[in-house]
């Protein structure tokens, strides 16, 4: 293109695959990296970019306004709640999502989550390292689990992570039972899960998985009201956004044993405070937000993300299109 180093992308925040990335994209558009994530600097930074591309940063009305020449947003993974998408749809600039490069990936950590809880791993791993196994012949109760088959998983969110975590069940012999308001009856019957009510997932599942996007009506959905209803064998997974449980309400429910335990990837704030009341639970696996890191993973994420940015710097649609509204302002000649 000749006018390659008229137009600028935007990286906020880097990826572990950037200079691979940046010879893909550089192709179409002089592009710069910035690590910082203040509004205050990337209102300076975005003010010449053509396509921002983000990973965590919030991309605020004012940074939007910022960027006067502003073509896209790319956000590097499925969740798009650090982007006003608001500000975005009113000037009609697009923004796009990678939604399908770490299906598999999320479900296989969900799993091991799962499986980490339920055959205490990590308690058994500081026993063995410690000394502190008790009689080898005959192990402490506090290191015994529970068979899989036969066992219940429950759902809350039934898209394509969590029709991976079904099939990944089912492949233990488990039992799914899923809330998703808006799966349909024969969908669930074709993912070979049965569709109930929040409740009803809650009271009856000896395994609760989250595999909902952050929403205002998911958003603070797990509280104490809700922890209280689990079974106080069952443990609580959850690797979609940490917004969706009440921390302190977890904490709560871990302290007076509500739950067996919990297993959680995502929190409120990230990355959390060294004073976060989870941090002390011997029954609570904990991951600094990796569920989607994998190599595979990041080189579909990078790479997918690039195309979209392309694409968008080509003046056409990116694929994955989350602001659909625009689609109606386009058909109207807006």
């Amino acid at each position: 293109m000749n006018n390659a180093h008229a137009t600028k992308v935007l990286i906020i925040g880097g990826m572990p695959l950037v200079e691979e990335e940046k010879n893909l994209l550089s192709k179409y558009a002089v592009v710069k990296v910035t690590k910082s994530t203040s509004e205050n600097d990337l209102v300076k930074e975005v003010s010449d970019a053509d396509i921002l591309m983000v990973v965590y940063a919030k991309i605020t009305k004012q940074i939007i306004d910022s960027a006067r020449n502003l073509k896209g947003i790319v956000r590097y993974g499925i969740g798009v709640d650090n982007v006003d998408l608001k500000s975005a749809t009113e000037r009609g600039i697009p923004v796009a999502n990678v939604p399908d490069y770490s299906i598999k990936t999320v479900a296989d950590h969900a799993f091991a989550l799962l499986l980490s809880l339920n055959r205490k791993v990590v308690i058994a791993d500081n026993a063995v390292k410690t000394g502190n196994w008790g009689a080898w012949t005959s192990p402490s109760t506090k290191l015994r689990g529970l068979d899989m088959e036969g066992k219940i998983l429950g759902l809350i969110g039934v898209g394509k992570i969590g029709s991976a975590m079904a099939a990944r069940a089912k492949g233990f012999g488990m039992i799914v039972i899923a809330y998703d308001p808006y799966l349909t009856e024969n969908t669930a019957k074709t993912i070979g899960v049965e569709l109930v009510s929040l409740d009803s997932v809650l009271r009856n599942s000896n395994f609760i998985s989250i595999h909902a996007p952050l929403t205002p009506e998911t958003r603070g959905m797990i509280g104490e009201q809700q922890l209280q209803m689990m079974k106080k064998t069952a443990y609580l997974v959850n690797t979609s956004r940490g917004q969706i449980i009440n921390e302190m309400a977890l904490c709560k429910a871990l302290e007076k044993g509500w739950i067996a335990g919990a297993g959680i990837d995502v929190y409120e704030k990230e990355p959390p405070d060294y004073d976060n009341r989870l941090f002390k639970f011997e029954n609570v696996v904990l991951t600094p937000h990796i569920a989607y890191y994998t190599k595979e993973a990041i080189e579909r994420l990078e790479m997918s993300a690039a195309k979209e940015a392309i694409r968008m710097l080509k003046g056409e649609l990116p694929q994955n299109l989350v602001n659909k509204e625009l689609l109606s302002q386009i058909k109207n000649g807006k």
